[in-house]
């Protein structure tokens, strides 16, 4: 038996069902969410935060121009805005934008946009997450008290810490060259580097490694490259672990990650270590690197469960789970290094 209305009803219920479906998609809360960077646009530290942020929302149905309304500041405090002066300044900058703009989440990235905007806020009614945070929230909270605890902030702050794996890149480095017998860490006078140097100690002295190390301050480019000269004629430094990331000459030039790693593989001749993953793209040889798309996806699960209700206060603060092993072929080929086979094939990433 057939039954003609029944293609003219069918059509009527599809263009029902997709009239409300668009009426409840008008009809979603927008979210607003605020991001500040430390860094400028499309840095290698704060663009894979920012990307996994993204595709943390995403992936918990949070997508820009449907439910979500994402702007973002770059303070570029590490490469032009990088005096104390200039800081503040961009810093105020953002929180004028944030006190028109009203959003329900502030996301920060690196350490002076939690330190000069983030702790601005404390108790406001934003919520805050930070990613890649360098120093101990302990140190920060003595500065302006922000949380009770780790594990319950209480407060309208929590995030992620950048855990820089520093142990576990050790290890992997010196399993893969045994004769490895001292590591070199060059840090720079800035405040994140002297977050980075109390990271290495505190994680190296808390934990056994393979291996003897050193940490050295470059107070400035031409140090730098004394230091990097110095260990090509030290047969003991089997490594070196850059994490001077600005720099200036006697000139008053800065020098940033980019300019930096281009002159250190021109002149080294000691594999680098890399901190981030993303610095082996820039010709750095690799290692076991803090994973910073991860670190901007876990902050990004904390923004979703704000989203969803939870309260910034009862979220743990938690560290950096993950790290990336990494490795650029090229750069292996101009020290001589025949990486194995089977390390290659568990590597997250090679750059051919």
């Amino acid at each position: 038996m057939r039954h003609p209305a029944r293609g003219p009803a069918l059509v009527a219920l599809l263009l029902l069902t997709l009239t409300l479906t668009q009426g409840a998609r008008a009809g979603e809360r927008l979210q607003k969410i605020f991001v500040v960077h430390s860094y400028e646009k499309g840095h290698v530290c704060g663009q894979p935060q920012h990307d996994g942020l993204l595709t943390s929302l995403k992936e918990a149905g949070f997508v820009p121009d449907r439910n979500l309304d994402l702007r973002v500041f770059y303070m570029d405090t590490k490469r032009k805005n990088n005096t104390p002066q200039l800081i503040r300044r961009q810093a105020s900058l953002a929180l004028r934008q944030i006190d028109e703009y009203r959003p329900r989440i502030l996301v920060t990235l690196d350490d002076n946009a939690f330190k000069h905007v983030a702790l601005k806020l404390v108790d406001r009614s934003v919520s805050i997450i930070f990613s890649g945070l360098n120093g101990r929230p302990e140190d920060y909270d003595r500065q302006t008290p922000f949380m009770e605890t780790r594990s319950r902030p209480s407060h309208n702050i929590t995030g992620v810490y950048e855990k820089l794996h520093v142990a576990d890149a050790l290890r992997v480095h010196a399993r893969m060259f045994p004769g490895t017998k001292k590591v070199l860490f060059l840090t720079d006078p800035s405040p994140t580097g002297l977050a980075i140097k109390r990271q290495v100690f505190e994680e190296l002295n808390n934990e056994e490694v393979p291996v003897d190390w050193e940490l050295r301050n470059a107070s400035s480019w031409e140090k730098y490259q004394d230091l990097i000269r110095g260990a090509n004629q030290d047969r003991r430094i089997g490594a070196i672990y850059p994490v001077a990331l600005l720099l200036r000459d006697r000139n008053g030039r800065t020098y940033t990650a980019p300019e930096i790693f281009s002159w250190t593989t021109r002149v080294s001749r000691k594999p680098e270590i890399a901190v981030n993953y993303a610095f082996t793209r820039l010709g750095l040889f690799g290692g076991a690197a803090v994973d910073f798309h991860a670190m901007g996806r876990q902050a990004g699960d904390m923004v979703v469960n704000i989203l969803r209700g939870r309260p910034p206060g009862d979220i743990p603060i938690e560290e950096a789970r993950r790290f990336a092993l990494t490795f650029n072929l090229k750069r292996a080929r101009q020290l001589g290094i025949t990486i194995p086979t089977e390390i290659l094939l568990a590597a997250d990433e090679v750059i051919r």
